[in-house]
């Protein structure tokens, strides 16, 4: 048995799950493999808390042995992603300490919308410093953002970390249907009524537990232990 590892972005254009898919598959071909792990990760704001910005991490094992897949995601607060377009040394210092600078890298380059000049993996003070003068001096303002790819970001490591985690629980889980691994958690429903007014609320009335290989399903009815949502978490009771 080969194993294929594939965690770079393939493409802007189409889904994570499809994207890591796609990327499995391609190195798994590519190495002769008949399994391969692969990762995809996205970042911007919150779905819930639009001001805070999030990582989404995707993590696909696939067998083409037994024709079957498992994937896992994870949603964190913990990263560190930002951008800025700055023109003083002193707002560039900032920035850096408040994106957990050198332990975290930096990306320079032209402007938001210019790639024609920047540089990546930035992880010292005398490289930042020398890249941010010189392109100060090209452009009279740079842009500066945090790198997120995994290799200059701790704070991303951890959430893939955690995916990982989640994808190993996933592959322990055996299906009740067709005792093929990978039977997890898959869709929350939410809905539970409020105890004072009865208003359904965004919090999970009931989890959907699935296969990934046969579509067995069940439904977990009330996973917080509670039949009701208290008035506080009501947007009714509580707007």
């Amino acid at each position: 048995m080969r194993w294929a590892l594939s965690v770079g972005r393939l493409s802007e254009k189409i889904p994570p799950l499809a994207t890591a898919r796609a990327k499995c598959l391609q190195a798994m071909e590519m190495y002769g493999c008949d399994l391969g792990i692969a990762s995809e990760g996205s970042f911007g704001a919150h779905p819930q808390l639009p001001l805070l910005p999030a990582n989404q991490e995707w993590l696909i094992c696939i067998d083409k042995k037994l024709g079957w897949e498992c994937w896992a995601q994870t949603l964190s607060l913990e990263t560190n992603f930002d951008a800025a377009e700055i023109a003083q040394e002193e707002q560039l210092r900032a920035f850096a300490r408040r994106a957990g600078f050198p332990e975290h890298g930096l990306i320079l380059r032209a402007s938001r919308s210019d790639t024609s000049d920047i540089c990546k993996g930035i992880t010292s003070w005398q490289q930042l410093e020398e890249g941010f003068g010189r392109m100060l001096h090209r452009y009279g303002r740079v842009f500066v953002e945090t790198d997120m790819r995994a290799l200059y970001n701790p704070s991303r490591m951890k959430v893939i970390e955690e995916v990982g985690q989640k994808l190993l629980q996933q592959i322990l889980t055996p299906c009740p249907g067709c005792s093929m691994p990978g039977y997890s958690l898959r869709q929350v429903v939410p809905g539970l009524p409020c105890r004072h007014c009865l208003t359904p609320s965004h919090s999970a009335l009931y989890h959907v537990y699935s296969c990934q290989s046969c579509g067995y399903q069940h439904r977990q009815q009330h996973p917080q232990g509670v039949a009701y949502e208290e008035p506080m978490y009501c947007q009714k009771c509580n707007p």
